[in-house]
């Protein structure tokens, strides 16, 4: 069976705050006048490595994984996940 990596991204739901990326904009990007930058969006990725039948397999274990595992919340969390054989 082939190996695949699953990268899972969790960030926050439009509309809920996000202090990391507000932080990152205003004392990083605004303070070295990149004024062209309006918005920081942070998130965290997690990469797993699986071996599966296919490529939607190896992305719905990875994502049931993670629902199982309640590693993200999912009332202020957005999640997306990408497959690549490796």
């Amino acid at each position: 069976m082939p190996n695949f990596q699953v990268s899972v991204v969790i960030e926050n739901k439009p509309g809920i705050s996000d202090p990391e990326g507000d932080t990152i904009l205003n004392d990083l990007v605004l303070k070295d006048k990149n004024t062209h930058i309006t918005q920081i969006r942070s998130g965290t990725i997690l990469k797993f490595s699986i071996t599966e039948s296919n490529e939607q397999s190896a992305k719905d274990s990875v994502l049931k994984i993670c629902d199982e595992l309640r590693i993200y919340n999912p009332l202020v969390s957005k999640v997306t996940a990408t497959v690549d054989e490796i």
